[in-house]
């Protein structure tokens, strides 16, 4: 049962940003200082990836663990279970669209989970630098 009143977490859960995050500029200053350029948010794509390279055609998502279902670290919430159920499942549903239609146009997609990125910050770059 949720200790707040429905009002109060639907106020708490507006104010949760969906770009700029934390690990997403964590990944952003680690690209900068390594001398790598990139453009952000680049909405002429399917899903407006976090981070693209347009001239490699490498689009970067960073999946927050909560909202996209990370099979490590999702804890589905104790209220409201069908509505989140079926939020992540359409996210994730969502994401494998945008994933292929990204594809079909030629670009190489990156996903990394924001656990991922938070513990393991050099995998991800020397991924992302092996595709660039």
């Amino acid at each position: 049962m949720d200790t707040v009143t429905k009002e109060k977490r639907s106020w708490i859960m507006s104010r949760i940003r969906s770009n700029n995050t934390k690990p997403e500029l964590v990944l952003r200053r680690s690209f900068y200082h390594r001398g790598l350029r990139y453009r952000i948010h680049y909405d002429n794509l399917p899903g407006k990836p976090d981070i693209v390279f347009p001239k490699q055609r490498l689009a970067v998502f960073v999946d927050g663990c909560f909202w996209h279902g990370c099979p490590e670290c999702y804890q589905p919430p104790k209220s409201n279970r069908k509505f989140w159920k079926d939020k992540v499942r359409m996210n994730r549903k969502r994401d494998r669209k945008q994933t292929r239609q990204l594809k079909r146009l030629g670009w190489t997609v990156l996903r990394f989970w924001e656990h991922r990125v938070d513990k393991e910050l050099n995998y991800c770059i020397q991924k992302i630098e092996s595709c660039l």
